[in-house]
């Protein structure tokens, strides 16, 4: 059920009706047609901009089709008041029936409430996190990793078919240093002596996979030269950190359908059937670049490279897919791993990236636009930098990894469910201060303990209003008579509820899953501020012995908001509190 979709339906037909009726010309498009909360709540319960969308392509004042529409709409029962607004906005006020329907309409779809038919079943591939396998998660990668994991379970449920997929960036040069530092490592294991020239690796996390690579061979490939060993320790090396990274994942929530190799395309003929398929369309050829910005000309060296035709599916510059010597550059595998996405049959592909990536985004958008004839789109999303505070101070932790905080040291110290709510409660493209203490701390500051603590306070209700001998199970409660929340704080969080389904599309459709925590902290509030309303006046407390049907109807309107709080939560990949300690 999404009431705002009722709504413009509602608005819908009496267009068409005018249109019948001669008050509109026909053949108008409606599509723009909207159906939205007001800016200012004192307006109104929604508004609609028909009127303004309408009046030019109808040659009509707005006013006089918003005037026209109001009588429509007002002979609905629904609708208690329909008023034009300035030019010609449209603001509604609804019947407190239709508010008052909603708690039963959460208890009959339970955690299903709000989930929407939107994405059709469209195949979306999500990558994300996609960290080269060096070493352990650092906490940049923890916010791309949480955003991921919650857009992608925003998506689906907004009805798209999600796959989330990460890719191994284990085809570079990286790796091999990889290898030569789990070397040393192994070394070391045998007793002997070792320094880490720059360049490497040095992190403490490399101890325990140097010892295994000793369990495994023994003394096999001590002081043997690198030709000897370095393709087996760079298996080896690269297998241990996967295995350290899912580790990692898992203990933030974090489970991937699909693992890539970029290795995989290497050898294969994957790389050249992608950039075949870009020569076929015309967009290959050999050529010179212009020297990059700010690069003095006598800097540059002109070279013929291999160059895609980005420019033409909206980049800035051509790009170079195979370097003057014939190897291939990093664009290349990137190209083919996208054409296997395309390949693959999504219909939308969405990349996560951090911020650092930010130059990479036209020439990957162009890639898949060629590639596909422009069918599938690319969204890629910015995930900017954390920064880490301790009583408002910056936080510096031991550092396992040598060089960077982890992921593991981060919800070792606050846990999965703050870790995961925090880094939603900013935009993707907006930095993120992560202060340690004020995670941690329970007050309506703290929008983690906000949010839980509303759900927690809603559970302890229903457990009292049980031993008080009052039946709480959701099918009661769904047949309370619900036309006695007729409290304006109680219309109120009737009100927000309705927002929600509304709120999941508009989330799903911007691939911003920060909107859910924003929503579930204002719910939150909406939830506190009844309840601190119960204290002072008795019709408003959620258990009053002396009216059980009362009871029923205000424990009802609790239960729903404690339902579209865990769904919102389980989006985000947060556990919701049943008590608090």
């Amino acid at each position: 059920m999404n009431l705002f979709t009722d709504i413009r339906s509602l608005v819908i037909e009496s267009l068409d009706t005018m249109v019948s009726d001669g008050t509109l010309p026909a053949g108008l498009d409606l599509r723009n047609v909207a159906v939205e909360p007001p800016r200012d709540v004192a307006h109104g319960d929604m508004a609609t901009n028909a009127a303004m969308v309408l009046a030019k392509p109808a040659k009509k004042k707005p006013r006089d089709i918003a005037e026209a529409l109001a009588v429509k709409l007002a002979s609905d029962d629904r609708v208690t008041s329909a008023e034009v607004a300035g030019p010609g906005f449209l603001n509604l006020r609804l019947a407190a029936s239709v508010w008052q329907g909603i708690p039963k309409s959460v208890l009959g779809a339970g955690l299903d409430f709000g989930r929407s038919k939107m994405g059709q079943g469209l195949k979306v591939n999500v990558e994300y996190v996609s960290a080269n396998p060096t070493g352990p998660l650092h906490v940049g990668h923890t916010r791309g990793a949480v955003f991921g994991d919650a857009l992608a379970s925003l998506l689906d449920f907004a009805g798209y078919d999600v796959t989330r997929e990460y890719y191994i960036n284990d085809g570079g040069g990286q790796v091999d240093v990889l290898a030569r530092s789990v070397y040393l490592r192994y070394l070391e294991a045998h007793g002997q002596e070792v320094a880490f020239p720059d360049g490497t690796y040095p992190g403490d996390y490399l101890i325990d996979t140097g010892k295994a690579l000793k369990a495994k061979v023994g003394d096999a490939y001590v002081d043997q030269p690198e030709d000897v060993w370095l393709q087996e320790v760079r298996t080896f090396s690269t297998d241990a950190m996967m295995e350290l990274i899912r580790a990692d994942l898992k203990s933030l929530g974090v489970v991937m359908d699909k693992f890539y190799s970029e290795k995989s395309l290497y050898g294969t003929g994957r790389i050249e059937a992608a950039i075949g398929e870009l020569d076929d369309k015309g967009l290959i050829y050999e050529g010179v670049l212009e020297p990059p910005k700010g690069k003095k000309p006598e800097d540059w060296e002109p070279r013929e490279q291999t160059l895609f035709k980005s420019t033409e599916h909206g980049d800035d510059v051509d790009r170079p897919v195979k370097k003057s010597d014939g190897a291939w550059t990093y664009f290349a595998p990137d190209i083919a791993y996208h054409y296997d996405k395309v390949d693959r049959g999504f219909d939308m592909l969405i990349d996560v990236f951090g911020a650092d990536h930010g130059g990479y985004v036209k020439r990957m958008k162009a890639a898949v636009s060629a590639l596909s004839d422009g069918r599938v789109p690319l969204d890629i999303k910015l995930t900017q930098l954390v920064k880490l505070f301790k009583d408002g101070q910056e936080f510096k932790m031991s550092k396992r990894a040598g060089t960077f905080v982890t992921l593991r040291d981060v919800v070792d110290l606050v846990g999965a469910d703050v870790t995961r709510f925090v880094m939603l409660t900013r935009k993707n493209d907006a930095s993120l201060d992560f202060d340690f203490s004020k995670v941690l701390e329970q007050s309506k500051d703290n929008p983690v303990f906000y949010v839980q603590y509303a759900n927690a306070r809603i559970c302890s209700t229903l457990r009292k209003a049980s031993e008080a001998g009052i039946v709480t199970d959701d099918a009661t409660l769904g047949a309370a008579d619900l036309s006695l929340l007729d409290d304006a704080a109680q219309l109120s969080v009737a009100k927000k509820l309705a927002e929600w389904p509304r709120l999941v599309d508009i989330a799903a459709r911007t691939h911003e899953p920060h909107r859910v925590a924003f929503y579930l902290y204002d719910l939150a509030s909406d939830l506190h501020g009844l309840y601190h309303l119960g204290k002072s006046n008795d019709d408003l407390r959620f258990v009053n012995t002396s009216s059980q049907s009362a009871t029923h109807a205000k424990l009802a309107l609790a239960r729903a908001v404690s339902i579209v709080i865990s769904a919102g939560l389980g989006i985000l990949g947060v556990n919701p509190a049943q008590e608090m300690r």
